[in-house]
């Protein structure tokens, strides 16, 4: 198990709902999804009511704009109340000294595959010159930070919705672990349905024996294949929760920092000898193999209001190259972008289908944004949209125009965030709002 360290991974000490729980009750999508339903998070209040449940350890995004200041403080501190509760009263098992593999079936009959772990934040850092072995794969955005920091610093639990992608085309991480510990006989330490058509998840410890052997051989034959030229190793990838986990880094540093460490040039603090196994350190996650079967990538796609869309096709075309092509209607444009890398579709109500390909080896939205907001005059002349039926109909609207992106090549996502750095915001998502962590899983943090 030190052999992991290198890699920044650690074996956590998990916390999972005592005998007699209600898992189905317990478990709740991430506090980022929904945040335009607020029937779904009342229907999962009604199924939480009176119950142990992660629910009332979270606080959804839906809330943070409606919320005045001191509502926020009050549900800040009730949370971090019920959280002591819980680990006073019976709430939880014994902590299980171990790594769980995971199997996640999603109501869409996707099965993906996961690997919960404790990463250390020393690791990690959302600005790409660092080359840290944990990057961002989207812009952070500082603001979004100091909520969610109120919420985890003197907080007594976490409980993560953050996904890190390994790139790891043999699949031996993960899904070659998994086999070995299902072999051995191993069962489960939970097997759940989730709420609201979540699917369902099973998961089983991983703490020795071949398993731990196989994980640290695939992780060597990782870091081989994933060195740049100055050293620097590129070992994971934030998927999903990039803010949370920018959150949980901000804590980790003010705690630093409250111990009188000094910061280098670059800001990092260095970790004082009584801190150095102390819990805030790391961050419980889910690691997914890039690869995984069950992981989609989908883009997610654009409309601009109050423009033109021959104005539009011809400043990207001038910034980046390419050929327009006319498409007869919506079903050959969107044919033509499934086709390619590097194709964006422009449908509008005046303008018709119009296909650009663009000359790029990189992610085409990596290239495609940074023109798309040299052209937009305020913020507000932009929507992002998950799925290309919405994106068509928003193109009957007057005055209107629809960017229907390409889809996100897996083989090329690592190399561009190496390159390039961190992705343009809402660059793509990762399956549907239902297929994403559920909170199950529990880690002290004090």
């Amino acid at each position: 198990m030190e052999s992991l360290k290198k890699y920044a991974l650690h074996v956590p000490q998990i916390l999972l709902p005592a005998k007699g729980i209600d898992l189905k009750s317990w478990a709740v999508v991430a506090c980022d999804q929904y945040t335009q339903d607020k029937d779904y998070w009342q229907k999962a209040e009604k199924i939480a009511q009176g119950k142990p449940s992660a629910l009332h350890i979270i606080l959804p995004e839906i809330y943070l704009n409606t919320l005045s200041q001191a509502e926020k403080e009050r549900r800040t501190d009730d949370i971090k109340r019920t959280m002591a509760d819980y680990l006073a009263n019976g709430v939880f098992a014994p902590p299980l000294d171990a790594f769980i593999y995971t199997e996640r079936k999603t109501s869409y009959g996707r099965l993906r595959k996961g690997l919960v772990a404790a990463i250390d934040l020393e690791a990690y850092d959302w600005r790409p010159e660092q080359k840290a072995k944990i990057r961002a794969t989207e812009a952070t955005i500082l603001e979004r930070i100091p909520p969610r920091v109120a919420i985890r610093e003197g907080a007594p639990l976490e409980a993560p919705h953050i996904m890190l992608l390994v790139n790891d085309p043999a699949r031996r991480f993960i899904e070659q672990t998994g086999e070995i510990v299902k072999q051995s006989g191993e069962k489960p330490v939970y097997d759940t349905d989730l709420m609201m058509e979540g699917g369902r998840i099973t998961g089983r410890a991983v703490s020795g024996g071949k398993a731990m052997d196989n994980m640290g051989e695939s992780l060597c034959a990782i870091e081989e294949a994933n060195k740049a030229a100055d050293g620097s190793v590129f070992m994971f990838a934030v998927g999903d929760g990039n803010h949370s986990l920018a959150t949980a880094k901000t804590v980790w540093e003010n705690l630093k920092k409250t111990a009188g460490a000094p910061a280098d040039k670059n800001g990092h603090t260095a970790v004082p000898d009584r801190l150095k196994n102390h819990p805030a350190r790391y961050a419980l996650v889910e690691i997914v193999n890039l690869y995984d079967e069950g992981l989609t990538f989908e883009p997610i796609h654009r409309v601009l209001f109050n423009t033109d869309a021959k104005d539009l096709i011809r400043f990207v075309h001038s910034k980046l190259g390419g050929t327009p092509t006319p498409c007869k209607d919506g079903a050959e444009l969107a044919r033509t972008v499934e086709q390619s890398p590097s194709a964006f579709g422009f449908a509008s109500l005046q303008g018709g289908f119009t296909c650009l390909n663009i000359p790029t080896d990189a992610l085409a939205v990596s290239v495609f944004q940074p023109v798309l907001d040299e052209f937009i005059r305020s913020q507000e002349m932009i929507d992002f949209i998950h799925g290309a039926d919405e994106v068509f109909r928003l193109a009957k609207q007057k005055d209107t125009v629809s960017i229907l992106f390409p889809p996100i090549a897996k083989d090329s996502f690592f190399a561009t965030v190496e390159k390039y750095g961190s992705l343009p915001r809402k660059s793509f998502s990762m399956g549907e709002a239902s297929e994403k962590r559920f909170y199950l899983e529990c880690r002290k943090l004090v």
